[in-house]
C-alpha cells in the first residue's frame, strides 16, 4: 500500500488568525495565554483537515507564532547572550530575538534574517548565532508538546524536526566566536540535545519522525559526509523512525553516503528536480530504505498532473514495491495560500487552474489511493477530473500575445546598457540632482497607516468614488513629502501610499496576471503576502507610477524617485508560470518596466529605483547552474534601466541575502547606486566590497527597519564610520535598511530624524 503525506502546512490561518493574534500581544491587547489559546486553534484545525482529506502521514512541530528556526534556537538554548538576564517571558525573549525590543528599559536589536534555508525562497529565517560558549540543551520539547496537542484532537501525526547539521550550517559565529569558529564544529555537544528529544518522542509512542536535512541539496552537502555519518549513527538508535528528508533540488553525488545511512527513509523533491529519481532508486535499491517522492509541488499554486506523478511512483514502485514507495508534497506547503475555497472571485476557469495547500493535501490523497489500486467512485472520479483539467490548461497555455513575443525576440545587445559609462553619467547626475555629499534618502515606502488601509478597502468595496480616493493619496502624498522636507532628506521619495504590495501592485496594472482575494503567505513573522499569479503573456497597457511620482515632484523643488519593482523581483515573489521558462517571463516583465522607466524620465524624474531584493533569492542552488540564470537576471534588470539618459540616476535595492558569492553580478547591474542591507548582517558585506571593490555609488542601510526599536544618532554615526573605512565617501549614499511600510509614525520619524543628523555628523568630519 502506498501512503500519503504532507511535510508542513501554512501556520497562518485560514484567516490570517495567527497574525492577528501576534500583532494583537505585541500590542498589549492580548495575553500571552490567548495568544497560546489562538494558535492551538490554528494547530488543530490543520491537523483534522488534513486527516479528513485523507492524508496519511501528517505533520507536526513545525508550526510557528514567527520562525520553525527561531523555535529550534530558544528549545536548545542558543540564545544569545544580549537576550538574557532582561527579565522577560520566554515568549518575549523569542519575540525580542526575532524583531527587537525597545520597551521597559530593555533595548535589544533583533538578531539577523535570511532567505530560508539559503534557498531560492521568500520565506525568512531567524539566523542562529552559535560559538564554542553556547551551551545547548533542551528547554523544552516543542516536538512532543504538539505531538501530544494533535493526539488529544483525536490526530496521530508525524513530528517535524530541523535536522542537527543543516541548522548548525544554516548558523553563524557570534561576535564572542573565535576566529577559526566554524557553526558544523559544535555537532558533538548538539547531538545529545537531539538524542533526549528523540527518546522523548519514541517513548510517547511515536513511530516515526520527518527530520529536515535541505543543506542536503545544496553543493556544500557533499563536504558533509562524514558529519552526517557520525550524526545519524548516533540518532537512529534512541529514534522513532527517521525519514530523511530534503527539498527544492536535486541530491545528486550526495545519494552515495546518504544511501549508507541507517534512516528508515528519504524523501526528494521530484517537482523542482525529476531527474534525479533513477540515480536515487538504484542507489538505495538494495538497502530497506523507504522513498517519499515529492510529485505536488509545495511552491507553486498549480494544480498536480495526476497522471505524471503516477508515472513517477510507478517507476519507483517497480524497483523497490508499494511498501517502500510513500507520495508527498515535495516540501512544507508553508510556501502556499491555505486554501481555494477562500476565493470566490476568481472565475470558474482560474479556480480549476490552481490548487493551494488543503487542496494539495487532497491531491496527494488520491494519487496514493490511486497507486494502492482503490476501487472509491470518488477516487476514480478525480483522477478523470484532473485529466479533464490539465488538458483544459494546457490548450489555454498554447495561445500567446504575438505582439508580446514578437517584442521580446527583437531585443538587440545594445539594449542592455546605458548610453555612458558610470564615471561620466556620475558627473553629469551631480550637476542635474545637486545633492550634498553623504545624500540622504529611504528605500520607498513610508508607514502603510490604518487610514490608508481603511481607504484602500473602501474603494474597492465602491463605498467612496475613484476620484475621492485620489483626492486622499495626494494629500498622503503632499504630508509624507513635507515630511521628509521637514526631517532634512535629500533625495525624496512619494511614500507610495497607493500600493498594497511592491509586487501585487504592479502585477494589477500589467496584463497576464491573475490576483486573489486571500491567498496570503508568510514572509517573515506577521508579515504575509498575496503573491499574483502570471497566467499568460506580459505586457503593460498603460503608465502605472508616473501619475503619483509626478504629482510628488510637483509638491516639492527638491528631487523625486520614482519607485518600482524589478523583472527579477516580480517573477520571483509572484507564483509563475510551470509551462514557459522563467527567462521569458523576466525579459517580457523587462520591457513593461523600460516603457515606465521611460515614461518616468519624460515627466521629469531624474531618479528611478528599480528594486531587486529578491536576485540572489532566485539563484539555483547548484553552482553549475547559476552562469545561465546570473546572465538572464542581470540582462533582464539591464533591459529595464539602460534605456535613460545619462542625466538620470538609477538606483536599486538588495536585502536579507548573501551577495558575497555573486558581487561581479550585482556591479554588471550598472545602477549608479545600489542599496543593502547592513544594519543585521553585522556589516559583514563590507568585507564582501573590500574584496572586490565597487565602483559605483552604494547606499549601506544604517538601521533595521524590521524592528520597531529606534536607532540612537551615535549609532549610525558608529556604522558610518566603519563603512567610511571601506568605501570612499564620495561614492556613499545614507538610508535604511529597507522599505518603511510596516513601522509606525513616530519611531519613522525618530530614527529618520537621527539618520539626517548623522549624515550631517559625516559631512562635517569626513
Amino acid at each position: 500500500m502506498v501512503l500519503s503525506s504532507v511535510l508542513g502546512f501554512p501556520r497562518i490561518g485560514a484567516n490570517r488568525e495567527v497574525k492577528k493574534a501576534v500583532e494583537a500581544y505585541w500590542a498589549g491587547k492580548l495575553s500571552a495565554e490567548d495568544l497560546i489559546k489562538a494558535a492551538a486553534d490554528v494547530k488543530k484545525s490543520s491537523w483534522t483537515s488534513l486527516k479528513e482529506r485523507g492524508v496519511d502521514l501528517i505533520p507536526s512541530g513545525e508550526f510557528s507564532l514567527y520562525d520553525h528556526v527561531l523555535d529550534h534556537s530558544a528549545a536548545f538554548n542558543a540564545i544569545p547572550k544580549r537576550y538574557q538576564g532582561l527579565g522577560l517571558s520566554a515568549l518575549d525573549v523569542f519575540f525580542a530575538m526575532g524583531r527587537g525590543r525597545q520597551a521597559g528599559g530593555v533595548d535589544v536589536p533583533a538578531c539577523e534574517m535570511k532567505k530560508w534555508h539559503v534557498f531560492d525562497s521568500n520565506y525568512h529565517f531567524v539566523v542562529p548565532e552559535l560559538s564554542e560558549e553556547t551551551d545547548f540543551k533542551l528547554l523544552y520539547n516543542k516536538a512532543l508538546i504538539e505531538y501530544k496537542e494533535a493526539k488529544a484532537a483525536g490526530v496521530v501525526t508525524r513530528p517535524v524536526v530541523l535536522g542537527p547539521i543543516s541548522y548548525l550550517v544554516l548558523g553563524k559565529a557570534a561576535k564572542e566566536a573565535s576566529a577559526t569558529f566554524q557553526p558544523i564544529s559544535l555537532l558533538p555537544k548538539i547531538l545529545p540535545v537531539y538524542k533526549q528529544l528523540l527518546s522523548e518522542l519514541k517513548a510517547a509512542g511515536v513511530e516515526s519522525v520527518q527530520i529536515d536535512e535541505p543543506i542536503l541539496v545544496l553543493d556544500k552537502g557533499a563536504d558533509l559526509d562524514k558529519q552526517y555519518a557520525f550524526a545519524y549513527a548516533e540518532l537512529v538508535p534512541v529514534a522513532p523512525k527517521i525519514m530523511l528528508t530534503t527539498y527544492f533540488n536535486r541530491l545528486d553525488s550526495n545519494i552515495n553516503f546518504i544511501a549508507k545511512l541507517p534512516v528508515a527513509g528519504l524523501h526528494i523533491d521530484l517537482v523542482r528536480a525529476p531527474q534525479q529519481l533513477g540515480e536515487v532508486l538504484a542507489a538505495i535499491k538494495s538497502t530497506p530504505i523507504v522513498i517519499s517522492l515529492g510529485v505536488v509541488s509545495g511552491r507553486n499554486i498549480w494544480k498536480a498532473d495526476f497522471a505524471a506523478a503516477i508515472k513517477y511512483a510507478q517507476t519507483a514502485i517497480a524497483a523497490l514495491g508499494a511498501d517502500r514507495v510513500i507520495v508527498a508534497t515535495s516540501s512544507s506547503l508553508l510556501h502556499t495560500p491555505v486554501t481555494l475555497a477562500s476565493e470566490k472571485k476568481l472565475t470558474e476557469q482560474q479556480r480549476d487552474w490552481f490548487s493551494f495547500a488543503l487542496e494539495k493535501a487532497s491531491e496527494v490523497a488520491t494519487i496514493a489511493a490511486v497507486l494502492s489500486g482503490s476501487q472509491d467512485p470518488k477516487v476514480s472520479a478525480a483522477l478523470e477530473a484532473n485529466k479533464v483539467s490539465i488538458a483544459k490548461r494546457r490548450q489555454f497555455e498554447s495561445t500567446s500575445d504575438d505582439a508580446v513575443r514578437k517584442r521580446v525576440a527583437a531585443i538587440t545587445p545594445d539594449m542592455y546598457d546605458r548610453k555612458s559609462p558610470f564615471a561620466t553619467r556620475k558627473e553629469v547626475q551631480a550637476k542635474h540632482l545637486n545633492l550634498p555629499k553623504f545624500p540622504t534618502t529611504t528605500i520607498g515606502s513610508f508607514p502603510q497607516t490604518k487610514e490608508i488601509r481603511t481607504a484602500r478597502a473602501k474603494l474597492g468595496k465602491g463605498e467612496i468614488s475613484e476620484a475621492e480616493y485620489d483626492e486622499f493619496i495626494k494629500k498622503e502624498i503632499e504630508m509624507v513629502v513635507k515630511f521628509q522636507e521637514k526631517v532634512g532628506l535629500d533625495l525624496l521619495v512619494h511614500g507610495e501610499p497607493e500600493r498594497n504590495d511592491m509586487v501585487q501592485y504592479f502585477g494589477e496594472q500589467l496584463n497576464g496576471f491573475v490576483f486573489t482575494q486571500n491567498a496570503w503567505v508568510q514572509s517573515y513573522g506577521s508579515r504575509y503576502v498575496r503573491p499574483p499569479i502570471i497566467v499568460s503573456d506580459v505586457s503593460r497597457p498603460t503608465p502605472m507610477t508616473v501619475k503619483w511620482s509626478s504629482y510628488a515632484q510637483s509638491v516639492s523643488t527638491k528631487p523625486m524617485k520614482g519607485m518600482l519593482s524589478g523583472p527579477v523581483t516580480i517573477l520571483n515573489w509572484s507564483f509563475p508560470r510551470d509551462d514557459v521558462p522563467r527567462k521569458l517571463q523576466s525579459q517580457q516583465l523587462a520591457l513593461a518596466l523600460r516603457d515606465e522607466v521611460l515614461d518616468l524620465e519624460k515627466a521629469g524624474i531624474s531618479a528611478i529605483q528599480v528594486d531587486e531584493p529578491a536576485i540572489r533569492e532566485g539563484l539555483p542552488l547548484r553552482r553549475s547552474d547559476w552562469d545561465e540564470y546570473l546572465q538572464w537576471a542581470v540582462d533582464t534588470f539591464k533591459l529595464s534601466t539602460a534605456g535613460v539618459s545619462d542625466a538620470t540616476q538609477t538606483h536599486s535595492h538588495f536585502c536579507y541575502s548573501d551577495f558575497g558569492d555573486i558581487f561581479p553580478s550585482i556591479q554588471r547591474l550598472d545602477a549608479d547606486v545600489i542599496s543593502i542591507e547592513f544594519s543585521k548582517s553585522d556589516m559583514k558585506l563590507l568585507h564582501t566590497f573590500k574584496q572586490y571593490g565597487y565602483s559605483n555609488q552604494i547606499g549601506p542601510g544604517v538601521y533595521d527597519i524590521h524592528s520597531p526599536r529606534v536607532p540612537s544618532e551615535k549609532e549610525i554615526i558608529e556604522r558610518l564610520q566603519t563603512t567610511l573605512a571601506i568605501i570612499p565617501d564620495h561614492l556613499m549614499f545614507i538610508n535604511p535598511d529597507c522599505g518603511l511600510k510596516t513601522r509606525g509614525w513616530k519611531e519613522t520619524e525618530a530614527s529618520l530624524t537621527n539618520l539626517v543628523a548623522a549624515a550631517r555628523w559625516a559631512r562635517a568630519n569626513a
